[in-house]
């Protein structure tokens, strides 16, 4: 039984490169101790529209922007409750999208699996394939963007592309762990939904959800006689229309950080950001190769997140150990106890740059004899 360890505020800072959260800045951080203020007064839709817009604005999307109090997983279900009727695709490469598959199977639905091997990529051609040879009639295709279990970028605008086809077929796509730090454009590749978490290449404190839902995607559920009552569509939506507000109390202090930092994305812009993720990435791949190898399927890296294999066979949990205990740094190791020792990931997201992330494989060299 978990015995309870006492909070003391006393430990360490530590420089954060793990796949999320990431580091925030302490402006940011600050904005968290405004004095409170209902989320019914006028300055609460000051604020919550303000977030919306500019993430509209950030995206370059014309699509609906809902912001909710939750981690990105609430999207899993509400994705899933407010567009599938019956029948559901998902693409599984790796652990998250396995367990998009396991919600959908949660919540009552015939689940139709795309299997790939852990670091191998979707293909959009396997996609077509299943959709076209299939009985059923999927409702949705599910995909997550980022797989940050292995480090594989799946090409979810080709996807996106392929289930344009399908008009009846909606294209659902997790992006937690790459959306603000790997551009995608939502609407030129027809994606119904695609959501975030605040903590990952955003920079901010988790805490809140960022979900982007197309015309269609809304009209769907409205359609439907069942659909998520925290993460529905058209009560997010609908509500936001006549009051600029959520439906449900928020995190007030977490939507104020996120103002402030969503300025700071503004200013940089979205390419202008992405090209940064993508040097940092560069420079990790070329690292990498020196010293090791990559697990994911070459042409398929993450532009947020690298798994690292572990070739060299060093002690992957002793060194993240070292690291932290000599420069106060923080890398992760392979996910669970399929790649626990086998692989090692670097979160080169955020506010980090090439420099930063130099400074972390500087101190693996030094720790690991490399």
């Amino acid at each position: 039984m978990t015995q309870k360890r006492e909070y003391t505020g006393d430990y360490p800072e530590k420089k954060l490169y793990i796949p999320g959260p990431t580091g925030v800045r302490e402006d940011v951080v600050e904005e968290m101790s405004q004095p409170m203020f209902g989320h019914r007064m006028g300055r609460m839709t000051d604020l919550y529209t303000t977030i919306v817009e500019d993430t509209k604005t950030f995206l370059g999307t014309d699509n609906d922007v809902v912001i909710l109090t939750a981690s990105g997983t609430e999207f899993w279900e509400a994705a899933t409750l407010n567009l599938v009727d019956e029948n559901i695709l998902v693409t599984t490469c790796g652990s998250f999208s396995e367990r998009f598959a396991n919600v959908a199977e949660r919540l009552g639905k015939d689940v139709d699996r795309l299997e790939y091997e852990w670091g191998d990529a979707v293909k959009p051609e396997d996609v077509r394939a299943a959709l076209e040879s299939s009985d059923k009639h999927y409702d949705v295709v599910g995909c997550v963007m980022n797989e940050s279990s292995t480090g594989v970028r799946n090409p979810i605008e080709e996807i996106g592309d392929v289930v344009a086809d399908y008009p009846d077929t909606y294209f659902v796509v997790d992006a937690v762990s790459s959306l603000g730090g790997d551009y995608v454009d939502i609407d030129a590749h027809d994606i119904d939904v695609i959501f975030a978490s605040t903590q990952k290449a955003f920079a901010m404190p988790p805490g809140l959800a960022v979900c982007v839902v197309s015309d269609d995607a809304y009209e769907r559920e409205v359609e439907k006689d069942s659909a998520s009552w925290y993460g529905g569509f058209q009560r997010a939506l609908d509500y936001y229309d006549r009051k600029g507000q959520t439906h449900s109390t928020p995190a007030i202090p977490i939507m104020l950080a996120y103002r402030k930092q969503m300025k700071y994305m503004l200013e940089e812009g979205h390419e202008e950001r992405s090209k940064r993720h993508r040097e940092m990435a560069e420079y990790t791949r070329e690292w990498a190769y020196e010293h090791f190898d990559m697990f994911p399927e070459e042409g398929y890296e993450s532009q947020t997140v690298a798994c690292i294999e572990n070739t060299q066979e060093i002690d992957v949990a002793g060194t993240i150990d070292a690291v932290s205990e000599e420069y106060d740094m923080v890398f992760s190791n392979g996910y669970g106890s399929t790649l626990g020792e086998e692989t090692f990931r670097i979160g080169h997201m955020g506010e980090h740059d090439v420099e930063s992330i130099k400074a972390l494989t500087d101190a693996i060299e030094d720790v690991a004899d490399l």
